[in-house]
């Protein structure tokens, strides 16, 4: 048979310790920590209100709970609700890092909240300070909310807004409808912002708009977080514009001390001076130095007054600005091509000046214009209102059209000046060393007779080509009429040759260096980059 014996752990000395202890702690003295007790008063009278026993204090009043300590001019005390009104000069201290003044309080000791009203005044030593007439301050949550109007200030900055609350620990403050900031470098608008006043860095949590204070450039964007010590910004989908750009972007990288600013994502900067729109992955400038390079699908939109635009692409696109308007510049590296109603041309680089409306084009430059292909070492372009003023091809140039039989005419010569009457070539002038191939077309003309059909008259008669002529001289002008060669000039021991049809063999119809590039041409889309 089994005998089961209970073993207790708990001796009769050990179990009336554990009550005593839990008595005590219901004791009122257990609840002392929450009870606000009255420390001074220069005068004192009870009485009883709704049944209920109050208490009033004139005079030098003082009250405790814990760290707390409540000053003030007056005061009614409910002691059975653990409650203070407070009147006067009111004074809350929080141990040596909080003093809250006000004009009107009441206190509830049991939550520990302090419902101060009326000239409000919250600060956080060597911190901050909360200026609002309508503050609770909660003693559990160490936090203090405002509403109906507030403002937070510091050594860096002045926010406002019209509700808002400020955790202790953290020395976060939050700001909520209507939010202002002022500082020496900006003011700056928001719906919501948060601002940490001991690290001076602000979170913004909602559309912003920040205005500076020097140039009046303005920043608008979704949000960010901006160091106001060390002045670094992080922002996301905004623009940022001044008197003279706009740049737009999905996220920015800025450093106000060393003027360095980043965009990243669509990026999109416009020179409102210059009529100009580059566009790219991402973009930096760097102010102090007056350079922005764009880089990634990077393309460059040059609108003139009359909406003819000119496009570049390249792989970066650097842009100089300067007081000095001879110095400003756009500069394109690697895997240049450019685009206009009337030009497109390619280059490994490539150089526009704004002074003189003037585009520079190195390393194996092709250009294509009124039906000419045009190379050379190398290519500037003169532009003029619409169209084409001039284009200088300077050594090893080369000019090539094809005609409506797909013959190539061709001219080459050390150097040669293209002139433009708007989009139409009027003449070439060729320096050193000229060579030419230009062929001769004849339309046969109609035959009037009566007798022949007016429908066969309205058919369109075949072209053919008369010969081909062979020019060698070391200078000559070429005039051009409706985009062809109408008359040559030759200046300095021409050699001159006319060569039929059926005499022309194949090595007769280019010269040296003959190199057609048609499928090299760009078009509009091959520049705009998406």
């Amino acid at each position: 048979m089994y005998h089961l014996r209970f073993s207790f752990p708990f001796t009769l000395k050990t179990l009336t310790a554990i009550i005593f202890c839990f008595f005590f702690l219901l004791s009122p003295k257990a609840f002392s920590q929450k009870r606000v007790k009255l420390k001074h008063a220069d005068v004192g009278k009870g009485g009883v209100k709704d049944g209920a026993r109050i208490d009033r204090f004139i005079g030098n009043v003082e009250f405790v709970q814990n760290n707390t300590t409540i000053y003030c001019d007056s005061a009614i005390f409910y002691k059975s609700k653990n409650t203070i009104e407070a009147y006067g000069r009111i004074r809350i201290t929080e141990g040596d890092s909080v003093t809250v003044t006000s004009s009107g309080l009441t206190y509830d000791g049991n939550s520990k909240t302090a419902f101060l009203r009326k000239n409000v005044v919250f600060t956080k030593l060597g911190i901050a300070t909360l200026y609002t007439d309508f503050l609770d301050y909660d003693r559990r949550k160490n936090e203090a909310r405002y509403f109906n109007g507030g403002k937070l200030v510091d050594s860096t900055n002045t926010l406002t807004s019209k509700k808002g609350y400020y955790a202790i620990p953290t020395n976060m403050a939050s700001f909520k409808t209507d939010v202002v900031g002022v500082n020496p470098d900006y003011t700056l608008n928001a719906d919501t912002l948060q601002y940490n006043s001991k690290t001076k860095i602000i979170y913004f949590r909602s559309h912003t708009t920040v205005i500076g204070s020097k140039e009046g450039e303005t920043a608008v964007y979704e949000s960010g977080i901006y160091d106001t010590n060390k002045k670094l910004s992080t922002l996301n989908d905004g623009v940022i514009e001044t008197k003279s750009y706009r740049m737009n972007g999905l996220a920015y990288y800025l450093d106000d001390v060393k003027k360095f600013y980043k965009a990243k994502g669509k990026v999109v900067m416009t020179s409102k001076e210059e009529n100009t729109i580059i566009y790219g992955d991402d973009g930096d400038y760097d102010k102090a130095k007056g350079v922005t390079k764009v880089y990634g699908h990077a393309y460059v939109a040059k609108i003139d007054t009359d909406l003819d635009t000119l496009f570049i692409s390249a792989d970066t696109l650097v842009s100089i600005e300067n007081d000095d308007p001879e110095k400003k510049a756009l500069l394109a590296y690697n895997h240049v091509k450019i685009f206009k109603a009337d030009m497109q041309g390619k280059s490994d680089s490539l150089v526009y000046t704004t002074a003189d409306s003037t585009l520079y084009f190195y390393s194996d430059p092709v250009l294509w214009t009124s039906g000419n292909q045009m190379t050379a070492d190398s290519i500037r372009i003169l532009l003029k209102g619409r169209g084409v003023d001039k284009v200088y091809l300077v050594a090893n140039s080369f000019v090539i059209s094809e005609d409506t039989l797909k013959n190539y005419n061709q001219i080459k010569g050390r150097l040669m000046i293209a002139s433009f009457n708007g989009q139409t070539i009027t003449n070439v002038t060729v320096q050193g060393n000229g060579e030419s191939l230009y062929y001769a077309l004849q339309e046969p003309e109609k035959d009037k007779k009566k007798d022949i059909d007016k429908k066969e008259l309205d058919k369109p008669l075949p072209t053919y080509t008369m010969g081909m002529n062979k020019i060698i001289c070391s200078n000559m002008k070429l005039n051009f009429k409706e985009g062809k060669i109408n008359n040559i000039s030759f200046y300095i021991k021409p050699d001159a040759s006319f060569i039929p049809p059926h005499e022309l063999e194949e090595g007769d119809t280019r010269l040296k260096g003959f190199k057609w590039r048609l499928e090299e041409k760009p078009n509009r889309v091959d520049v705009i980059k998406k």
